[in-house]
């Protein structure tokens, strides 16, 4: 492994999981094939190639935005565990 390849075992310590050393052994070569992938595909020549954000055509997939019938905010708050003054009460979540 070069110097500036990424250290499987030290990623996995920040991302706090815990690997085993084979474990941790598979993943770096299974990355250092990646890398060593990416590092071939940089050889190809590109300069006669039109950039293009998706190899395939994308359109646009939304719905139309038609006003309908929803919720009024009674109806939303009726199977609402707790509620207050029109609104949800939730837990606090703040450590």
């Amino acid at each position: 492994m070069a110097d500036q390849d990424l250290d499987v075992s030290y990623v996995a310590k920040l991302a706090r999981l815990n690997l085993t050393g084979d474990e941790a052994r598979l993943f770096q070569e299974q990355l250092d094939e990646v890398l060593a992938y990416a590092k071939k595909l940089e050889e190809v020549d590109v300069t006669d190639i039109e950039a293009a954000a998706h190899a395939v055509p994308i359109f646009n997939v939304f719905r139309e935005d038609e006003p309908r019938a929803w919720f009024n905010a009674e109806e939303a708050l009726s199977n609402a565990p707790r509620q207050a003054n029109g609104l949800f009460i939730v837990p606090k979540v703040i450590e």
